[in-house]
């Protein structure tokens, strides 16, 4: 099977989340080909600190699979997941997650936690960086210069 990059749609998802005034991040889960779920960033229009473009995703993914496991599914999401995404994707049982931006600060997979290293996850997803990072970065950069701008 040849590789096809979904990060496209989660930078829309991204965009769409900026333009309501979330932090610009999406995600969308695919099954084969197939999208079956999109999400962006909802925390603050839900006022729920879980509201991760990938736990949303996540919650649709599973609801269309009638199952709590989505061993055969990816995920694209263009930012390095949190600790607490990463740990939801882990459970999950994602095959593949696919991110682009990397976070320093806040990412949970390369960086800080590093969830997937510790004894106690019971699954590893395959991981790849770096897909679609330069626009990825951008849209964030930009996101909040717009937010510090006097």
């Amino acid at each position: 099977m040849e590789f096809r990059s979904h990060m496209d749609k989660a930078l829309a998802e991204a965009r769409a989340a900026a333009g309501r005034g979330e932090v610009p991040v999406g995600a969308v889960i695919v099954y084969g080909d197939r999208v079956v779920a999109a999400a962006g960033n909802r925390t603050r229009e839900l006022n729920d600190p879980t509201a991760h473009a990938e736990i949303l995703a996540l919650r649709a993914a599973c609801a269309e699979a009638g199952s709590e496991r989505l061993p055969d599914h990816d995920l694209y999401v263009t930012l390095e997941p949190c600790a607490m995404c990463a740990a939801a994707l882990a459970a999950a049982r994602i095959r593949r997650i696919y991110y682009g931006a990397s976070d320093p600060k806040s990412g949970g997979v390369a960086h800080g936690a590093r969830v997937f290293s510790h004894p106690q996850t019971h699954h590893v997803p395959e991981v790849y960086d770096g897909i679609s990072a330069t626009e990825s970065e951008n849209l964030l950069k930009s996101f909040f210069a717009g937010r510090r701008a006097p």
